[in-house]
């Protein structure tokens, strides 16, 4: 869970960036707006795959994290087509999160203090 509320405030934290280097508030928004869907998608699917554990329920977990990545691609490319400068800020806002999740995730993991 520290490394969730790791990426939000990330994705807070750009807020004021974006605010003071003037760049658009929609690409923000976007970005936020992605990395929250994808938070959403991993905890449904982690519950339905929770919810019966068996190679089924791991099937479901596994079939979501692909559906994820490929839903927020989507997203991004249908912005992309009517509004580029928004769509790039948005992709730079949920890697950012994004990443900074993972490499926190990936440290508490090898650390030993993973906790479900």
């Amino acid at each position: 869970r520290l490394a969730v509320v790791a990426g939000g405030v990330i994705v807070a934290l750009a807020l004021p960036v974006f605010l003071v280097a003037g760049w658009p508030f929609a690409g923000w928004a976007l970005g936020a707006g992605l990395w929250l869907a994808s938070r959403l998608l991993d905890a449904v699917f982690s519950w339905v795959g929770i919810g019966e554990p068996t190679l089924r329920g791991s099937g479901i977990v596994a079939f979501g994290m692909m559906a994820r990545g490929i839903l927020l691609a989507l997203a991004a490319i249908v912005v992309a087509v009517y509004d580029p400068d928004v769509a790039v800020a948005g992709v730079l806002v949920y890697a950012a999160a994004f990443t900074f999740e993972l490499a926190l995730s990936l440290t508490l993991y090898f650390q030993g203090k993973m906790k479900q």
